[in-house]
């Protein structure tokens, strides 16, 4: 199981919104992760986050990948999480920052 956490502003996200999310962020884990996920939701409360020194409205994705991912793959699975948020979400790419970090070794 790979958790995901999601960084939204407070009020970006409804819960009918989140719900269609998560089903799409594990849509995505399935098909090009071979996994289910669990979606973690931090909202950042109103008034605490800034961009340029404006209210900002951008999402963070985080999540592992099962295992290492080369370059390329990574890359390529980035660009089909950021789709998945815009499309859902109708933010711009502007606004999501996205990571599929690798595992971490001990």
């Amino acid at each position: 199981m790979i958790n995901c956490m999601c960084v939204i502003q407070a009020g970006q996200a409804p819960d009918q919104q989140r719900a269609a999310l998560a089903t799409a962020l594990n849509r995505f884990a399935g098909e090009f992760l071979h996994e289910q996920l669990t979606v973690n939701w931090v909202p950042v409360p109103a008034g605490n986050g800034f961009t340029a020194g404006e209210p900002s409205t951008s999402s963070v994705v985080s999540l592992t990948a099962p295992e290492a991912l080369s370059q390329t793959r990574r890359e390529t699975l980035l660009r089909e999480l950021v789709s998945l948020w815009t499309r859902q979400t109708g933010c711009s790419v502007d606004e999501i920052v996205a990571v599929i970090a690798d595992p971490v070794q001990h």
